[in-house]
């Protein structure tokens, strides 16, 4: 490299100059103080771990996005976190081993291999809380209240919407179907981009069954109205009834806490559908066309530590505010 490129940072990977450190460390600080009294406790796990720890039970979608190299004193693969959600679970399960519900919070820096957004390129600084031990409705009503909040501490003036879905519908809907890995990656793709014409086509190739379900769930997307819609799609699903009324219970507490926020159920939404056990929610600022804030239910992570524990959380990118 020449002297005058030794300045260059790599391809997204920025510093932070006096008054914007000074901004957001500011910030920072606010938000911990908020989930302290909420009652989160401040935890600081490490900035690299074992790829067997960190990796671990949240798939590969968090593998492909974490930076790794090999520990030069024991010859293993160390990970730069990339997603700091797996090192609290890890603490809860192992580091705590605590009784009844836990809730912890934390703050840090994270580096990805390829960027997820392009306000915070490859190394957001991700604020999120916690909470663990209870599988109630009412734990997942809290960790929503307790992102939302978040956005009001920091002052944030844009309009928000609250984007939710739940996982346990399609769960419900298709996890009998049999489907191949490769058909299901196509209907995931589909479903995700509300694909009508690719959901068409690829209802040729499955079960009757299936298909039907898939043209009903395709356009289950819009207002919380959309919840009456599939209850009228799906009368004789169990399981699909049971997540719906805790849409429900949720929103309506959403609704009355935070009037405000808009709110945009979609049922098709499967983002971390490998992890996540039941509601998954993201929060949208008005003129951003990426979440700022992501969170959902994932009660079976623990279960790789050695301690199955029920868990919900969320995530902020303190760089996207």
């Amino acid at each position: 490299m020449s002297t005058e490129n030794r300045w260059l940072l790599p391809e997204g990977i920025d510093e932070l100059l006096p008054e914007r450190a000074g901004q957001l460390e500011a910030l920072r600080r606010r938000l911990l103080d908020q989930c302290a009294t909420w009652g989160y406790r401040y935890v600081i796990p490490p900035l690299v771990e074992f790829t067997d720890s960190l990796l671990i039970g949240l798939g590969a979608d968090l593998d492909v996005v974490t930076c790794k190299f090999t520990d030069q004193m024991s010859g293993r693969m160390l990970g730069v976190r990339a997603d700091i959600t797996p090192q609290t679970a890890r603490m809860d399960a192992h580091s705590l081993a605590e009784e009844g519900v836990t809730r912890l919070c934390y703050a840090g820096s994270t580096l990805q291999s390829t960027p997820q957004s392009v306000i915070s390129g490859r190394a957001p600084i991700q604020l999120g809380a916690e909470l663990f031990g209870s599988n109630a409705i009412e734990a997942d009503s809290e960790i929503i209240g307790l992102m939302l909040s978040t956005f009001e501490c920091a002052g944030v003036s844009r309009p928000l919407t609250l984007d939710i879905g739940h996982i346990g519908i399609y769960d419900a809907l298709f996890s009998d179907a049999g489907l191949e890995p490769e058909v299901e990656t196509q209907v995931f793709d589909a479903l995700q981009r509300k694909s009508v014409p690719d959901i068409e086509r690829l209802s040729a190739s499955l079960p009757a069954r299936e298909a039907e379900r898939l043209a009903r769930l395709v356009s289950l997307h819009g207002s919380p109205d959309v919840l009456a819609s599939a209850r009228a799609a799906f009368p004789d699903e169990p399981a699909v009834m049971a997540a719906l009324d805790q849409l429900d219970t949720v929103l309506a507490g959403v609704q009355r806490a935070f009037p405000d926020v808009g709110v945009y159920v979609d049922l098709t939404e499967l983002r971390g559908f490998r992890y996540h056990t039941g509601l998954v929610f993201a929060v949208y600022l008005e003129g951003r066309g990426s979440a700022v804030a992501k969170g959902g239910r994932y009660d079976n992570i623990g279960a790789v530590f050695g301690r199955d524990r029920p868990a919900t959380g969320f995530a902020i990118d303190l760089k996207a505010l």
